[in-house]
């Protein structure tokens, strides 16, 4: 390794970072300055607005009054209070639509980066809204922090799997879960009314969603950008060099470099594939069925729904309604707590093991909560057994699926795919989103509590094809889980083949 380049990163170098079973600091304080301003921003987006609910829905009822001198309808207010929280939806679809083809024209950094001005001009015009007397101005933010979250969620697990040793690939995959889930929590405590949940702070608490945005742009340019990305899709050898003595330190980058090299050979004469191509590519059939059946059971799998339930059982356990508050806050606190179990655990027990175990579990929970929910004026007890199942199937989604679906994403497609591989996941992870959230009430009129028997054959169904179908990416190169798909589908083509040729010599 050229002489120079050890001189300039001599103070950040590490002595192998393959060797350690944790992120180096250096990767550490990476994945803070991705994260902070991706998905964390996403989780806290997706909590925030739900504590001042009541006070934006009287300021949609004063705004009205001002302008038309009569009360707005019921159903006006409830269409416009839902357009203000669905939309953000709508432009998580269409971040993710552009967000890859934006990671493979500015690179992964270039467009973390650029994503911070959708969450700025969010929080400014939220900020307004309430002095300028426009709801209007909430609902664009409201799309443009959805635009925001479609960008993070598509090119953060890609850059953090991108500058990740392959031994620690799986931890730094994580910080994705983790900042979501830390997102979601901080949301809460922020909503509380000792902070900024009373009604004067509303467009305040709103707008403090360009604060991560900040923190990220003042901390991720010290970073470079993506070493694959510079070296397979740019060919920038030197700066690949660089990139990778800064991040891995000067005995791992010369192992990491071969390992993208054999990756580039391995793609010479490939340009960067568009959805539809990998559509047609049966070499990756099964990876993208994989990524796709993920990605929808990430959020049909009932999560969305324990949370909808989760006020009832308290309630129901006999927390004053006054206090439920806080004790929701408990149920993101443990989610944050899986989450980073999860990323201790998941470089020694593995992708697969986790997320099949995590819907196992799940399928467990979801037969339970049913069943207390059932018999909850049987015995007094049955209201605290609900409360201990909420809170073990939020642990068991965040111990697995919450976590390990974007890493999986990341290492079941090489270079030139996987950016089409994130459009194809996210748009399937954020349409599934709008659907449960449209459908899921007429769920619950219609089956009530026996609503969670459909998550439960979600969770088992999802589970048995995971330890069917879904082989084991520990410590394996993309390349190599590349080949390991393609040989098994090859298995499955011949054996196919051999049974038909069975069948027809029978017949003759």
């Amino acid at each position: 390794m050229p002489k120079d380049y050890v001189d300039e990163y001599e103070p950040l170098l590490i002595k192998d970072s393959n060797s350690s079973k944790f992120p180096s600091k250096l990767l550490l304080l990476a994945m803070f300055a991705t994260c902070i301003g991706g998905t964390f921003q996403c989780g806290y987006n997706i909590s925030v607005i739900n504590a001042p609910t009541k006070y934006v829905q009287d300021f949609i009822n004063i705004t009205w009054m001002q302008r038309y001198q009569t009360s707005i309808s019921e159903t006006g207010l409830t269409l416009l209070w839902s357009t203000i929280v669905s939309i953000f939806t709508l432009g998580g679809f269409i971040g993710v639509l552009i967000g890859t083809t934006l990671s493979v024209k500015l690179g992964r950094r270039g467009t973390l980066l650029s994503n911070n001005t959708f969450s700025i001009t969010a929080a400014l015009l939220m900020g307004l809204s309430a002095s300028a007397g426009s709801f209007e101005l909430l609902i664009i933010g409201r799309l443009l922090c959805g635009i925001n979250a479609g960008i993070a969620l598509c090119v953060e697990p890609m850059y953090l799997g991108e500058i990740a040793p392959t031994a620690l690939r799986g931890a730094m995959g994580m910080g994705t879960s983790i900042f979501l889930t830390v997102g979601i929590f901080l949301g809460q405590v922020m909503g509380l009314k000792e902070i900024l949940g009373r009604e004067e702070y509303w467009a305040l608490l709103l707008s403090t969603t360009c604060v991560p945005a900040f923190l990220q742009l003042l901390f991720l340019p010290w970073f470079p950008e993506s070493p694959r990305y510079l070296l397979i899709d740019k060919g920038d050898d030197e700066g690949c060099k660089k990139a990778l003595i800064q991040l891995h330190g000067v005995e791992a980058s010369d192992g990491a470099l071969q390992d993208i090299q054999r990756e580039k050979n391995n793609l010479v004469g490939f340009q960067a594939k568009k959805p539809w191509e990998l559509f047609a590519d049966r070499s990756v059939r099964w990876q993208l069925l994989t990524i796709i059946l993920l990605n929808a059971a990430q959020q049909l799998n009932g999560v969305n729904a324990m949370y909808f339930y989760t006020h009832y059982v308290f309630q129901q356990s006999g927390i004053p309604t006054d206090k439920i508050p806080y004790a929701t806050v408990g149920t993101g606190a443990c989610e944050c707590i899986t989450a980073l179990t999860c990323g201790l655990l998941i470089e020694r027990l593995g992708r697969k093991v986790l997320i099949a175990g995590g819907y196992v579990l799940m399928s467990v929970c979801c037969v339970l909560f049913t069943l207390t929910l059932a018999l909850q004026d049987v015995s007094p007890v049955f209201p605290y057994l609900s409360v201990a199942c909420v809170f073990a199937f939020v642990l068991s989604f965040g111990l697995g699926p919450g976590g390990v679906t974007n890493i999986l994403t990341t290492e079941l497609f090489t270079q030139t795919a996987r950016p089409a591989a994130f459009m194809i996941a996210g748009s399937v992870n954020w349409l599934s989103f709008f659907f449960i959230g449209l459908v899921f009430p007429f769920i619950v009129i219609g089956l009530q509590h026996y609503c969670f028997l459909v998550f439960f054959v979600v969770c088992s169904s999802v589970a048995v094809y995971i330890l069917l179908a879904v082989p084991e990416t520990k410590n394996k190169s993309f390349v190599e889980i590349q080949l390991e798909f393609q040989s098994s589908y090859k298995r499955k083509t011949s054996s196919s083949d051999e049974a038909e040729t069975l069948i027809k010599s029978t017949s003759l």
